[in-house]
């Protein structure tokens, strides 16, 4: 890989300063950084500036980063899941009909931009606008602090058959067939212990970074030398890793390096070619009819059992195309399938889904609110198991948020008062371990107003909250004090601002688990050393 990139001129570091601007001022008025950053591309391409080789080794890393970290995440077996197979396979043929279907039409007028189309041309659209953007839902849904959400887990795993159906029609397209030696690939299962061995010896320091890095572009390589698909070797690698114990700590300490890099995707996009105004046009009533592909996810999945708000949660997370469209546009363009004029088209229409897309998922949980009652009656009867209704009967504490710090609670509670106590959280994976390790926990989202619409608090003397996520906290508070709670709340925080917020919204005691994590310490040594024989 070729790394000349790592020196930076003065004229770069006035680029870098102007992509910065861009996105601090798209993230003030409540959009995702990355708006800034593909208005940035836009902008420097009307400009008279070119993408590079090396800005595009940034941009592929970035995507080798972000499916490595996905891959590190995701449970195989979920895949298998009708709501995620299912749905996409489903999604993307009806999408390719309304698509195909509409253009066939529009070709037989005397718009320019379809009058030259053939039926080849009119699929490979189609196709390209049936993906939904991995990158802008993993963004937005680790904003929200979402990711363990069954909503998000769902919206995932359509994405990666995507993804696989993406890779074979990359690999396909090339005309280039995998080597033979891509069967040995069906053996690293069984170097997987090797691969956690060293893991255990690098302990947590830099050489845990560089192991890391190593991996998902070691894997992403080794994919690519055998005539695969490199991001589907990134991915791969992820999910080998994903059962080791620090597959988290992982996530994390990548988690920066990824964002970095795929500034320099969002900037390539902008870069992908001169937009004209019918362009501009022709990309905007593309963006308005994203929202067809997301009214069919939503009926799709409330058919296969989903409540309403999983549902709506799910489709406005998919509702944007991909740059995985742009990816089979440019492949398009290179055989001679596709003009360039329709690439830059697509690429103007992802940039507005993502535009119309950042307000609709950071307000989804109030649209939700607001329209329940509307959209309940598109709801079925049926149940997954994984939405079942609550049930607290028999307890008097409540611990929301089953992390490290809620079950540090948990296990302290139920030491002194046993099986009074009920642990609450919405990450699937999480919610699976405690059950399986016999803890009363169950599976809900404080944000989900049903929830808080079936809850029965009469019982209920005292209520943690540990969420990650301040506004989550502040929200179960609200609804707290709306359904006239009289029992005692705490929370946590991280900052001095969040404890005024809490304590204002009503919480009892808020405790600062950065600057109060000392005094805890020292307290529980002092009770050690206070009770030794």
């Amino acid at each position: 890989m070729d790394i000349s990139w790592i020196a930076i001129s003065l004229s770069e570091a006035e680029l870098l300063a102007v992509i910065f601007l861009l996105g601090f001022a798209a993230f003030k008025v409540g959009l995702p950084p990355m708006v800034g950053f593909l208005v940035a591309g836009f902008a420097f391409k009307a400009y008279g500036i070119e993408s590079t080789h090396a800005l595009q080794e940034l941009a592929d890393l970035g995507v080798t980063l972000m499916l490595f970290t996905i891959g590190l995440k995701l449970d195989l077996k979920s895949l298998l899941r009708v709501q995620i197979w299912g749905v996409a396979s489903a999604h993307m043929l009806i999408t390719i009909i309304i698509y195909g279907s509409l253009f066939l039409l529009l070709s037989y007028t005397n718009l320019s931009s379809f009058s030259n189309l053939n039926i080849w041309n009119i699929l490979l659209i189609a196709f390209a606008l049936s993906f939904s953007s991995t990158v802008f839902a993993v963004k937005v849904l680790e904003g929200k602090n979402d990711m363990g959400a069954l909503y998000a887990q769902i919206s995932i795993g359509i994405l990666i058959v995507q993804d696989i159906v993406a890779v074979f029609f990359l690999t396909a397209s090339t005309g280039k067939i995998p080597s033979i030696w891509a069967l040995a690939l069906f053996g690293l299962p069984l170097i997987r212990p090797i691969f956690y061995k060293i893991m255990d010896q690098v302990e947590h320091g830099e050489l845990l970074v560089l192991y890391s890095l190593l991996l998902a572009i070691g894997g992403a390589s080794l994919f690519e030398l055998v005539d695969m698909k490199a991001d589907l070797g990134a991915l791969i690698f992820g999910i080998l890793l994903a059962g080791h114990g620090k597959a988290g700590e992982i996530s994390k300490t990548l988690y920066n390096f990824k964002d970095l890099f795929l500034v320099a995707f969002f900037i390539n996009i902008g870069l992908s070619g001169d937009p004209s105004i019918n362009n501009f046009i022709l990309g905007g009533i593309l963006a308005i009819f994203m929202f067809i592909k997301v009214i069919f996810f939503f009926w799709l999945l409330i058919k296969t059992k989903l409540r309403t708000r999983t549902s709506f949660l799910t489709s406005l997370s998919l509702a944007n195309y991909s740059e995985f469209g742009l990816i089979v546009g440019a492949i398009g363009v290179s055989n001679g399938w596709m003009s360039n004029e329709w690439l830059i088209t697509i690429a103007i229409a992802l940039a507005v889904t993502f535009i119309i897309s950042a307000p609709l998922n950071t307000l989804a949980h109030d649209l939700y609110t607001r329209y329940s009652t509307q959209l309940r009656c598109w709801q079925t009867d049926q149940r997954l198991i994984d939405e079942q209704p609550v049930d607290i009967s028999g307890s008097s504490i409540l611990v929301f948020g089953m992390g490290r710090i809620g079950l540090g609670v948990y296990e302290n509670l139920n030491f002194h008062k046993p099986e009074q106590i009920t642990g609450i959280d919405f990450h699937a994976q999480l919610h699976k371990i405690h059950i399986e390790k016999k803890r009363r926990v169950i599976y809900a989202d404080v944000m989900d107003r049903d929830f808080w619409s079936k809850i029965d608090l009469s019982d209920i003397s005292m209520v943690f909250l540990c969420l990650p996520d301040f506004n989550k906290n502040l929200s179960a508070i609200t609804h707290l004090k709306k359904l006239l709670f009289q029992g005692n709340i705490a929370a946590i925080a991280m900052y001095d601002d969040e404890i005024k917020a809490l304590k204002e919204a009503g919480a009892n005691s808020v405790y600062n688990f950065y600057s109060e994590a000392g005094i805890g310490f020292a307290e529980h040594v002092r009770h050690k050393l206070l009770i030794k024989p």
